[in-house]
Parts: structure tokens; sequence; C-alpha cells
């Protein structure tokens, strides 16, 4: 029987850390790649987030609440990454008018 932490560590860290490097990835992504290339790499780039977001949550080392901090993690993630994507829509669109 094991014993329960005493001060388990927070959950929520890993979370954050999943969106801010969705964030970096996306922007990093949107400066370097042409308009052509961007959507492609991104679906690639939120695939390789999923499994980093797998990675942190089970360090993490609790069972309990895997689902809602897996999901949290990549629902965020997703957003955080469609929005910076949108972003560099609208300026492409500003930038052909």
């Amino acid at each position: 029987m094991s014993e329960p932490a005493l001060a388990p560590r927070n959950a929520f860290h890993g979370v954050v850390a999943v969106w801010i490097a969705s964030l970096v990835v996306a922007v990093t992504l949107g400066i370097v790649l042409p308009e052509e290339l961007r959507v492609g790499w991104l679906l690639i780039a939120f695939g390789g987030i999923v499994l980093v977001a797998f990675a942190i949550q089970l360090a993490y080392g609790r069972a309990q609440g895997f689902i809602v901090r897996m999901a949290g993690s990549v629902v965020g993630a997703l957003v955080i990454m469609g929005l910076v994507s949108g972003a560099f829509g609208i300026a492409a669109l500003a930038s052909a008018l």
C-alpha cells in the first residue's frame, strides 16, 4: 500500500509548460517558414506537443487527474496554436493588400 504524498506538486505547472512550449513553437514556425508551408508544419508541431504533454504529465507521477491534465494541456495548446496561426494568416492577408 502506498502512502499519499504530503504535499504533492502543483499539476497546473505542467499544463502551463505545455502551453508555453506550444506558443514558442507556433511563433517560431510562423516566423521561420514561408506562408505555404506553415499549416503542414503546425500540424506536425501539434503532434509533437501532444507527445511533450504526455511526457510532462507522466513525469508528474500521479494517476489522479491524468485525463484532466492531458485534456487541459492538449486543448490549451490547440487553442494557442490556432490563435497564433490565425494571427499569422491575418498578417499575410494584410500584407497582400
